[in-house]
């Protein structure tokens, strides 16, 4: 549960923003996202390693 305190005063469209950006920190949307299909392992290992051999060729193009 989110939990976001609201000083005396303060306005709402502020502590709506407030409530936002902790929703996003959690994660919660971003995990129900992926849970709202399966993959199969060796597909997600298959992504990993593109994905790893995308992100050593980008660093290597910097060097």
């Amino acid at each position: 549960m989110i939990i976001t305190t609201v000083k005396e005063g303060e306005n709402i469209e502020r502590a709506l923003k407030k409530f936002k950006r902790k929703y996003e920190r959690t994660g919660v949307l971003k995990e129900l996202r992926r849970r709202q299909y399966f993959t199969k392992p060796s597909i997600a290992k298959r992504d990993a390693m593109a994905h790893a051999i995308y992100v050593q060729h980008t660093y290597h193009l910097d060097d």
